[in-house]
């Protein structure tokens, strides 16, 4: 142990609580997709015969898995013939094989589809930004007879405009693999609510894009809407949606406490690993907002990102099992392919275990007792129904209309010094 007297002060207790947000929930998700597929704008844009491009990220989607494989049934049964392509950037250590891995790590593989996944980095140049900039598209996608891109409307953890992340984005970024990625991102995410709507507009004069097919989610993850979008209607509806996002986004309803623990962070959750719109940092100085607190201590990453810990540079202190995971090769090139975002994979202060590493973030909190932390923990950023909070906060989360559950108790540690 590097620091001999860190547990000879009190852990506060914590206890369980649940926020409580509005519900909206697709339930029949199937029957609504099928309904989407019905509408004469959409049906009339496939054909019989034709090889149709279906654009799957790696994004944190609900139920992703039986959105695409219900869009390529739909497809199939107007007797198309489709495949799917992974659009998503660099992600995936920026190769075809780690693309291919990130997408069934989501649970979309050639067999679970009944499809080809097709997976190139060779991206072709389909035509020019307005700046003069060469604006690039997937091979594969590029010679279909048509592409539809399935993806969720959301806010963006790095810049904020009438379009963030979304259809527009997947179109330009994500279907433009590394090189793609990498030139828009040189560009300048500041500038992206105008960068990617021209760099679309020029996709789809050059590339067979008939619909997209968007989500939103409400607070608990659940579909709350799914539409096919005509292309022609994209850049409108698009905006509309993401309105419709940030009304129902999560949030930590505790604004203002000492220590925030996460269980677990991932690029399946966030592009981020972690949101910076939930946890209030930010990897950019243009952007700010969400809750103060002093320390933030992260805790591990989730099995589907594949030690892709892009983001664990906004946390103070890590645990080394976390650490030993780390795949940098991963980290890196997202951070290169960013520009912008260097200090999302700078490393922690690292300590032997959880315990150690949730004693680093409460002792060196400024002007706060010993056991009197305020302290909220989270599995992740997608999780926030249920969370826990130290037993100072109790008061505080009632008169935010958090409901407590259960009696405050001590942090639990296994022989290893970790959570329990």
């Amino acid at each position: 142990m590097i620091f001999p007297d860190l547990f000879n002060e009190p852990f506060p207790k914590m206890v369980r609580a649940r926020q409580k947000f509005e519900v909206h929930e697709v339930t029949d998700l199937a029957g609504e997709i099928e309904k989407q597929f019905s509408r004469p704008e959409i049906a009339s844009t496939i054909k019989p015969g034709q090889r149709i491009a279906v654009l799957a990220g790696s994004r944190g989607v609900s139920r992703y898995n039986e959105i695409v494989k219900k869009v390529v049934e739909e497809v199939k049964k107007r007797g198309a013939y489709p495949f799917i392509v992974p659009a998503m950037g660099s992600h995936g250590g920026a190769t075809p094989e780690g693309q291919i891995s990130v997408l069934a790590s989501l649970g979309i593989t050639e067999e679970s589809m009944g499809v080809p996944i097709l997976s190139d980095m060779n991206p072709v140049v389909v035509g020019y930004h307005p700046t003069g900039e060469p604006i690039y598209f997937d091979s594969n996608a590029y010679e279909a007879d048509a592409v539809i891109p399935v993806n969720r409307v959301k806010p963006h953890t790095a810049f904020r405009a009438e379009h963030e992340s979304g259809l527009i984005k997947m179109l330009t970024i994500g279907a433009g693999k590394q090189k793609g990625a990498s030139m828009l991102h040189w560009m300048g995410p500041d500038r992206f609510g105008t960068i990617l709507v021209d760099a679309f507009r020029v996709i789809r004069t050059k590339v067979p894009v008939i619909f997209g097919i968007a989500t939103v989610e409400d607070a608990y993850e659940h579909v709350a809407h799914i539409e096919a979008i005509p292309v022609a209607e994209i850049e409108q509806r698009e905006a509309e949606l993401l309105r419709k996002a940030w009304a129902m986004m999560p949030r930590i309803l505790i604004d203002e406490f000492d220590v925030l623990i996460i269980d677990e962070i991932g690029k399946n959750i966030s592009g981020d690993g972690m949101d910076p719109n939930i946890i209030g940092r930010y990897c950019v100085d243009w952007l700010s907002g969400g809750p103060s607190y002093q320390r933030l201590v992260v805790l591990g990453l989730t099995p589907e990102t594949r030690g892709n810990a892009l983001g664990i540079g906004m946390a103070d202190v890590i645990p080394r099992h976390l650490y030993d995971i780390l795949d940098y090769q991963q980290m890196y090139m997202n951070a290169y392919t960013s520009k912008i975002v260097l200090g999302l994979v700078k490393v922690p202060m690292v300590v032997e275990n959880d315990k150690e590493a949730i004693a680093v973030g409460l002792r060196t909190c400024l002007r706060v007792k010993p056991g009197r932390e305020r302290v909220i923990r989270i599995k992740n950023t997608l999780n926030l129904a249920e969370i826990q909070i130290s037993e100072v906060l109790i008061d505080k989360a009632r008169a935010k209309g958090i409901e407590i559950i259960g009696e405050p108790k001590d942090m639990q540690f296994d022989e290893a010094g970790n959570l329990v």
